[in-house]
């Protein structure tokens, strides 16, 4: 992918100066270390940043139509554009460049924002069709390629990351208190909320439709899930139906893997020694043999994974390559990790995210394949099997506190009876202990209002409940972005996702749950895939999350940087948490033996630590 930024003065007003404009794209030089481009017209700004997969020497952007009429930037790939362009060739339109994404501006030109359901891709484009007067951006479907956006006076701003949006001067650097508080409570940032009050991240699956200086944001696509299960969850799974779906589904990844591996430059793809990237590198290296794969591995033997990666690569024969990794390494990753990821984080092994696209880089490779979205679609969390046997913990036994309860989730779900990751009224207290008082008087509870539409989980199945829950809260913000997009696009690396794949998501959709999850396990179809081409040790073991060294081993292994981001002193001064709590904290986890899981428990910590990074990185406002 690359990056994009300009504006749209949406009250006539004169455009974005192209000095502002190139000194945005110049802070996501990173994302296009191969190109730059600026367009000013009508009064709409368009910057880009390349990083070159396809056409090498044709594909640089902006892009026009023949005509001039229309301009676009995009920051994507579109996986079918092959078929695309032939159909649009047979229908008379000429074509610049082999881009894969020059389809998009044809497309528009037959059906409008409609092309978006056209299209098998991973992409946030902006376009401008001047006959109209309208400008159009859009996110992908599943949140891959990131846009964020704001209004500053008589202009929308827009820009891959939050950095570029910055270089405006209309844009101010304060903190949204609600994004704090959504990642203390959530996986991490739930769009439209980003850390940077007033700045919107556009959600997955929306389109924003600017005419007359009216901006309507709405909803192209969604996750959504049937009704029911048609033949019932419960009914016994058929070995020769599971096989049927296995082969499908195999078949579907193959054609996915296959797309992804298209490029002038080369592809390698991630190996953690689990399941999902285990069958994705067995398919990587089927169609291209010899690929490259890339690896973590840890000193600390618990938590390394090694072994397991290293079967695998022998197994699929690919050209195998490590990443070592130690709390050392944390520590001086730390502050890097936190200017990209624009947020503070509760883990971390985004900084091992670093050292493997800056390790994939230094192999020559510009882009990766990666197993994300197995375990949110195909049920791969322990979660999914306890919401399978009825044996979520709803309720405490404590009348009161299980009646409020009660009803933050129904506030949040539309229902008391969905149950997602904890029971959020009892972590909105204890999290206030965390937050200074001039915060908690602020009132930003993100527990206030729905961060979902509750009708897409009204009548499903729990299976697709939290599914549902978990591409929402989890993976597009989280996963797909501050661990997997601003991670290996710091080091000008494109990750891809096969099992985002459209068919494969819609393969998902309507797989009965039976065959997700079961009495046996999780991801059942999946494994089933996977068996002949995955080690049978990597198939049939537990799911084990990436992990990676927690905040008890940075206060060891960097005391001078933790102590002064710890320092009382200035966490006081910064005025959002409390510093007798940030203390007390501190001396539990410098105890003797105490370690965060990071599946398991909340490392607190570690977010005081990295938001005291982003305050600095940013110079983002003091509150209070």
């Amino acid at each position: 992918m690359c990056g994009i930024a300009g504006s749209v003065a949406l009250r006539g007003g004169p455009p974005t100066d192209g000095a502002t404009l190139r000194r945005m794209t110049s802070a996501l030089a990173h994302r296009g270390p191969d190109a730059a481009g600026h367009l000013v017209r009508d009064g709409v700004a368009l910057g880009f940043r390349r990083l070159a997969f396809v056409d090498l020497a044709g594909g640089d952007q902006p892009m026009t139509t023949p005509d001039g009429a229309v301009a676009m930037v995009c920051n994507g790939e579109v996986y079918d554009h092959e078929a695309l362009r032939a159909g649009l060739r047979a229908r008379g339109h000429r074509f610049r460049s082999r881009c894969d994404v020059e389809v998009l501006l044809h497309l528009y030109e037959e059906e409008g924002p409609d092309l978006l359901h056209r299209v098998d891709g991973q992409f946030a484009l902006v376009l401008h069709d001047r006959r109209r007067d309208r400008v159009l951006l859009a996110r992908d479907r599943t949140g891959i390629a990131p846009l964020y956006w704001t209004v500053t006076g008589d202009h929308l701003v827009f820009g891959s990351e939050v950095k570029a949006l910055l270089e405006h001067p209309g844009v101010a650097r304060e903190v949204d208190l609600v994004g704090l508080d959504q990642v203390l409570t959530f996986p991490g940032l739930v769009a439209p909320r980003t850390m940077f009050r007033g700045v919107r991240s556009l959600p997955a699956g929306h389109l924003l439709d600017i005419r007359g200086g009216t901006v309507r944001e709405t909803r192209w696509w969604d996750l959504d899930y049937p009704g029911a299960d048609a033949d019932g969850p419960d009914r016994p799974v058929d070995p020769a139906e599971a096989e049927a779906h296995a082969d499908t589904l195999r078949d579907l990844l193959r054609t996915a893997v296959r797309r992804r591996l298209r490029a002038d430059v080369p592809v390698g793809f991630y190996l953690s020694g689990g399941l999902d990237s285990s069958l994705i590198g067995a398919l990587a290296t089927e169609a291209a043999p010899g690929t490259a794969s890339f690896s973590v591995t840890f000193p600390d033997a618990p938590i390394d994974e090694s072994g397991f990666q290293r079967a695998v690569a022998t197994k699929i024969g690919s050209r195998h390559h490590e990443a070592p990794f130690s709390p050392a390494d944390l520590a001086a990753g730390l502050e890097q990790m936190v200017r990209h990821a624009e947020m503070p984080v509760k883990e971390s092994y985004n900084v091992c995210s670093l050292a493997l696209s800056a390790l994939a880089r230094q192999e020559g490779v510009s882009a990766v394949l990666s197993g994300e979205g197995a375990d949110e679609l195909f049920g791969g969390y322990v979660g999914y099997r306890f919401d399978r046997l009825g044996r979520g913990p709803l309720h405490s036994g404590d009348p009161l506190r299980d009646a409020l309860e009660d009803e933050v989730r129904t506030r949040l779900w539309g229902s008391a009876d969905v149950f997602y990751e904890r029971r959020y009224h009892a972590w909105r207290e204890e999290k206030a202990a965390l937050l200074s008082p001039a915060v908690r008087a602020a009132g930003a509870d993100c527990l206030a209002h729905p961060v979902v539409d509750p009708a897409m989980l009204a009548g499903r199945p729990p299976v697709h409940r939290r599914s549902y829950l978990d591409v929402a809260l989890r993976l597009s913000e989280h996963l797909l972005a501050d661990h997997g997009d601003r991670m290996a696009m710091a080091n000008s690396v494109e990750t891809r996702y096969p099992f985002l794949d459209r068919d494969v998501v819609e393969f998902a959709r309507t797989l009965p749950t039976r065959f997700k999850v079961g009495p046996a396990g999780e991801k059942l179809v999946v494994k089933q895939a996977a068996r002949g081409l995955v080690p049978p040790e990597v198939v049939d073991r537990e799911k084990y999350g990436f992990r990676a060294p927690g905040s008890p081993h940075l206060l060891r292994a960097a005391p001078d940087l933790v102590g002064d981001l710890l320092a009382p002193d200035r966490i006081r001064r910064q005025g959002f948490f409390d510093p007798a709590t940030v203390a007390a904290l501190r001396s539990r986890y410098l105890g003797d033996g105490f370690d965060v899981h990071p599946h398991f428990d909340d490392d607190l910590l570690m977010v005081v630590i990295t938001f005291g990074i982003l305050l600095d990185a940013f110079g983002l406002a003091d509150h209070g």
